[in-house]
């Protein structure tokens, strides 16, 4: 077999096409940012007042020989690349929200099973200390087993002093 079959289900090494798709990505968010801005809409309005002030008012300076076709052209060839460049950016955000959320799920996970894991320590803890044995839970069994000794010895641990 070939190297050349061989290697085709795997892409080449050094071949990036993402990286112009990026790039070419980025630009568009650069073109859709800028459509949408105030100073875009401010500057079309300022072409199209002039356009229409000397189409109207300069019979000489009239470039368009039929009133505002020329200019209904240039809008609909802004509007033609203006909606795929809309729709790319638009799945661009698209798929960046969807790590942001891919990653916010991690860690939401992430802080749940932590939760619970410090949730089950502190049971632990308390079952724990539920269980522990204080200085009164120890007072009557050492009482019986120093009696239980003298009993045994014959001889007085001197429990009865207290009593004197």
């Amino acid at each position: 077999m070939s190297s050349l079959t061989h290697n085709l289900d795997q892409p080449k090494h050094g071949t990036t096409p993402r990286r112009h798709t990026d790039r070419f990505g980025r630009l568009s968010d650069g073109f859709v940012h800028g459509f949408g801005s105030a100073r875009f809409l401010v500057g079309q309005t300022l072409f199209v007042i002039v356009w229409v002030a000397l189409n109207v008012a300069g019979a000489a300076l009239r470039w368009d020989a039929y009133p505002f076709v020329f200019l209904n052209l240039v809008f609909s060839t802004q509007a033609a690349y203006a909606g795929p460049l809309i729709l790319l950016t638009q799945n661009r955000q698209d798929v960046q929200d969807r790590a942001v959320l891919e990653r916010d799920r991690a860690t939401a996970a992430y802080a749940m099973a932590e939760t619970e894991f410090l949730a089950r320590e502190m049971a632990d803890l308390r079952n724990i200390l539920d269980r522990k044995l204080d200085r009164h839970d120890m007072a009557d069994p050492l009482v019986t087993l120093a009696l239980a000794i003298e009993g045994y010895t014959g001889r007085s641990l001197g429990l009865d002093d207290d009593e004197d």
